[in-house]
């Protein structure tokens, strides 16, 4: 595991290669398999492959979505309101696994925050999604994961990035 989160980075930056089906599954697989408190799993995925639909997501708050246009993928990630208080919490941590799942996948893939962002004056990006894409009012949009394959590659990190003055032990 450490492998993995040591060689992750946020990419933005996809070939035109088509993402294979087999590991859009996988990566479905890893958000289904997340913890989630009380067992009442509040996460929904919409899985968006089509150039005009990425087109449009990308347009969903000025500039932090803008790649998802270049994006053979984006999966947006909801959570019911109506069944957990802390959807929240468990929608966040399945995109994590997500996201490891994909780089595990050889891919490059991305968080975009659509929680608490305007798309435009008087208009969320998450009203903007849920309009787009006919999600119902009580499944809330936290993030769109874009995916797709790697243009180049980013260096990992190494022990050095490491913080552990940030651990404490028994106190702060």
């Amino acid at each position: 595991m450490l492998d993995i989160l040591y060689k992750r980075r946020s990419v933005r930056r996809f070939t035109t290669e088509k993402v294979e089906e087999e590991k859009i599954d996988r990566i479905l697989e890893a958000g289904l398999l997340a913890p989630s408190s009380k067992s009442k799993y509040p996460c929904e995925f919409i899985v968006c492959d089509q150039p005009e639909l990425n087109l449009k997501l990308s347009e969903s708050k000025p500039g932090g979505a803008s790649f998802l246009k270049y994006a053979p993928v984006s999966i947006v990630i909801t959570g019911d309101e109506e069944k957990s208080d802390v959807w929240i919490e468990d929608t966040s941590i399945a995109a994590a696994y997500m996201l490891l799942q994909a780089e595990k996948e050889d891919l490059g893939a991305t968080w975009v925050q659509i929680r608490g962002r305007e798309h435009k004056e008087n208009f969320s990006a998450e009203e903007y999604i849920q309009e787009l894409l006919g999600i119902p009012k009580n499944q809330k949009v936290l993030a769109i994961i874009g995916i797709g394959h790697k243009d180049g590659l980013k260096e990992g990190r190494d022990k050095s990035f490491l913080k552990r003055e940030k651990i404490h032990r028994n106190h702060f």
